[in-house]
């Protein structure tokens, strides 16, 4: 049994650890770094499960990121027909529908993280464990918070991203960012918005729309509207998003220049200015002190982001740019905080949880101490490549 099976760009690709050969393969959500290495499995011809929306986007993320290796001369070990045969091979799941696959019985819960997004509860031999995903427990725009009636489990993995960091109100955080936008295109500048493609793209828009401003959008983040039309129970507000994806805020590839001359709003990927048009954008707006580039989320070191917020210059195409427009940071994260962590661990510990195990964060050993210090559970932070036998 194999609980997601993600992948980070590189060459050679810098995870996952080779030698997995499940006969059960369940994704949480369609983020790379979750499903990106999934159709590199077809071989074994594993059923794999996941909620619809999470098999729509695993495909659209598997094509683009051949793409993309296959443009900058990376290894990534599959190719359109594995895509294919991924796709033929998933067994969608509604949340809440109980299943069995290899001995295991298994349930999907919603994680409140990006469309589609999925906790696991499995169990096999009265033993069970919940695994959450990357989750978010509060309400946004775009989506309900992560469920709240779960089973009780012997085991919980659990994500700990932002353990030890708490985020910003979101109403405050909404109305900076407002504020910010009006202030840029009023003094007469173009406020660009580099956001994640999958769901960050779509909660900016709803947030533009209810404080009445209109944005353009560029970039992928159009496909995963499309496909998130064909799975519209999957958001809170379709016809709001509708609006905002209608003919008129869509940009085209030859519409760019002509839209970037004027005072405007412009949301576009990639989130971390490391590819797609947000490059364009950039190279038409970097010495123009009235104009503004929004980040969105958190910038991974390395990327084009973090090196913009750090020293104030990006490269694109091997050039060094330095940036004179001014630049700001939003944290409209899509994963629980530091507060939101230890509730959830407390809940389960709470109802019999014995063993806590935190994992995709930096800080996963301090997360493991606070469990044994403050709840009393046993809890361990495994590292890449350790065995933990339960």
């Amino acid at each position: 049994m194999l609980l997601d099976y993600g992948i980070k760009p590189a060459d050679p690709p810098m995870y996952p650890l080779n030698g997995l050969r499940p006969k059960t393969v369940m994704l949480s959500h369609g983020h790379l770094d979750h499903c990106g290495l999934a159709p590199n499995l077809m071989d074994l011809e594993p059923e794999i499960f996941c909620t619809t929306m999470t098999a729509k986007l695993s495909a659209l993320l598997a094509r683009d990121t051949l793409k993309i290796s296959e443009y900058r001369g990376h290894n990534i070990p599959y190719y359109n027909e594995e895509i294919a045969d991924f796709e033929r091979s998933i067994r969608a799941i509604r949340y809440r529908q109980g299943f069995e696959s290899g001995g295991y019985s298994a349930c999907f819960y919603d994680a409140g993280h990006i469309p589609g997004s999925s906790s696991i509860h499995i169990e096999k031999d009265k033993q069970s464990l919940f695994y959450t995903g990357d989750m978010n427990t509060v309400d946004t725009e775009l989506l309900k918070s992560a469920d709240t009636d779960l089973p009780e489990s012997d085991i919980l993995l659990i994500e700990s991203t932002y353990f030890g960091r708490n985020h910003s109100a979101r109403k405050m955080l909404e109305e900076r960012f407002i504020e910010s936008l009006k202030e840029t295109t009023e003094s007469g500048g173009r406020a660009i918005i580099p956001a994640f493609s999958i769901g960050r793209t779509q909660e900016i828009l709803l947030i533009l729309k209810k404080h009445g401003l209109h944005a353009y959008v560029d970039g992928m983040g159009v496909d995963v509207y499309n496909l998130i039309k064909k799975s519209p129970e999957s958001v809170r507000d379709m016809d709001g998003l509708k609006k905002m994806f209608s003919n008129s805020n869509i940009v085209t590839p030859g519409q760019r220049k002509e839209i970037i001359r004027e005072p405007s709003i412009i949301v576009t990927s990639a989130g971390m200015l490391n590819g797609g048009p947000v490059l364009y954008y950039i190279s038409e707006i970097y010495d123009d002190p009235k104009s503004k580039i929004h980040l969105t989320g958190y910038q991974v070191e390395g990327t084009n982001g973090r090196k913009a917020l750090e020293s104030g210059y990006i490269e694109d195409r091997n050039e060094t740019i330095h940036l004179r427009c001014r630049l700001e940071l939003y944290d409209f994260s899509a994963h629980c905080g530091d507060s939101q962590l230890k509730e959830y661990v407390r809940n389960f510990c709470d109802n019999g949880t014995q063993m806590v195990l935190p994992v995709h964060g930096d800080n996963t050993r301090g997360f493991a101490e606070w469990i044994k210090e403050e709840i009393g559970a046993e809890s361990i932070a495994p590292e890449n490549g350790e065995t933990v036998r339960l």
